[in-house]
């Protein structure tokens, strides 16, 4: 087996590693831009005089400028959960805890969405306790063959 720093001081065959000189001596000269970096440097010099243009039109009543900029001064509000308190029994079984969710979205303790969120952990709880339990059968089976 081999040493873990051999592997870090010598790569594999025709991979570059960083702090080694470059396998290409005749490769891109320090300090030149790619393609890329050229279009973003030129974009980012006309961006003001751009992002002017756009609020004026948005001014002038054109909507789709407007929802550009409002785009950009005031981005989407995210949904936030509210705390909610209902009785749920966490020594019952999975699906009697989805049951008590629904009465209490029933009831009106929980709003609809807050009961969906909910009843998804239970959902995930519910398939990470599937996996423990054919993971212990597993590891049963495999005991007794040998």
């Amino acid at each position: 087996m081999t040493d873990s720093l051999d592997q870090i001081a010598t790569p594999a065959p025709g991979r570059w590693v960083k702090g080694m000189l470059s396998p290409n001596p005749n490769g891109r000269p320090v300090g030149v831009l790619d393609k890329r970096s050229r279009v973003t440097k030129a974009l980012m010099e006309d961006a003001p005089a751009i992002a002017r243009v756009v609020i004026e039109k948005a001014l002038e009543g054109d909507m789709q400028a407007a929802g550009l900029v409002l785009a950009r001064v005031a981005p989407a509000i995210k949904q936030q959960a509210e705390k909610v308190e209902f009785d749920l029994s966490p020594d019952r079984p999975l699906g009697e805890q989805a049951q008590q969710i629904l009465q209490a979205v029933a009831a009106g303790q929980v709003d609809p969405e807050t009961g969906r969120t909910l009843i998804t952990c239970i959902e995930s709880v519910a398939g990470i306790q599937a996996i423990e339990n054919l993971e212990s059968r597993i590891i049963m089976l495999e005991a007794k063959q040998i």
